[in-house]
């Protein structure tokens, strides 16, 4: 299969608003250039340096330019038809300077991606309970210490995106053991698997792409993660009647939602009607500015907000019912 790469033109401050549009758009993950962040790195590293390959110092002058990935099916052409179509809206909801925002396209096999991306992940450290490790990287954990082995191929869900660390940190600090949990857009089952990890007793995930689905399978085997206590399904819950009823079947102790604000706002009565008398819930993947907007619609529906954190404009939050 090939791939589309497509750069977005956009500018340093437009950074956080323009990958989290793209994210709204299904864009599972970003590669961003950006020569005020590289001569940032260049000036708080002077004295490690005694040559910079010429190569490399073209950076300091390149363009700010946030690069994705999209499959050259017809479902990835839709994705980028309808960010072409958003694209000239996203002006109006900011006083930022965005840039161009033009876009442009080239073709890549699926190998010249398998190895581009993976230059940049890393072992992320949550805490001293848990660490997600990429499976090709080594790794010495702390005593007593959950090592989360993932490939997250092209799904979203690496523990590097805020959101997802975000959500990572409430289940550790605050899942009870033994609990019921849903996880609502599973991506590569990061968020499910953790779960376990940590002592869940039985986790539901469900995501929207079949791709996702399959990913959030390999890496629940990959660590160990038995199908008895971990179910997936595929599907659109907003949509599918028959699966949310398929969902309704049990309540949650837990229900974790790490999707887009609209996503959350469309999804608030599901969260009522799934989750404990005595439950929490988790919403994150909200850009900030909405967070307030997210919050609102979900105290309407029944919810408390018991505690919100943000991390380089991303909100999460947790709540009861009220």
């Amino acid at each position: 299969m090939n791939w589309a790469e497509i750069s977005l033109k956009t500018t340093t401050e437009g950074l956080e608003i323009v990958s989290g549009f793209l994210m709204a758009h299904g864009v599972a993950s970003v590669m961003i250039e950006d020569a005020a962040d590289f001569n940032h790195f260049l000036e708080d590293t002077t004295i490690y340096w005694d040559y910079v390959d010429e190569e490399l110092m073209k950076m300091a002058q390149c363009d700010t330019v946030i690069k994705f990935y999209l499959p050259d099916t017809p479902q990835g052409y839709e994705t980028l038809n309808q960010i072409k179509a958003d694209l000239p809206g996203l002006r109006q909801v900011t006083e930022l300077d965005l840039g161009a925002l033009t876009l442009t396209l080239t073709y890549q096999e699926e190998e010249v991606w398998e190895t581009a991306w993976k230059k940049y992940y890393h072992p992320i450290v949550i805490s001293d309970r848990l660490a997600v490790v990429p499976q090709w990287e080594d790794f010495s954990p702390l005593p007593g210490q959950q090592v989360l082995r993932l490939d997250p191929g092209m799904a979203f869900g690496t523990g590097d995106h805020h959101t997802t660390r975000l959500c990572l940190g409430f289940l550790d600090q605050a899942m009870p053991a033994g609990c019921e949990l849903l996880d609502m857009g599973c991506g590569s089952g990061i968020l499910s698997i953790a779960a376990r990890l940590l002592g869940a007793g039985h986790v539901t995930g469900v995501d929207i792409d079949q791709l996702a689905v399959k990913i959030s399978h390999e890496n629940a085997a990959l660590n160990g993660v038995d199908d008895d206590r971990l179910t997936l399904h595929c599907g659109n819950v907003l949509q599918d009647t028959a699966l949310a009823d398929k969902l309704g079947e049990k309540k949650y102790d837990v229900i974790v939602a790490n999707i887009v604000a609209d996503v959350i706002i469309a999804m608030a009565p599901l969260f009522a009607r799934y989750l404990s008398d005595q439950g929490t819930l988790v919403v994150s993947g909200i850009i900030s500015e909405r967070a307030e907007e997210v919050l609102e619609v979900l105290r309407r529906t029944g919810f408390a907000v018991e505690e919100m954190r943000e991390e380089n404009d991303w909100a999460a939050a947790v709540l009861h019912r009220a």
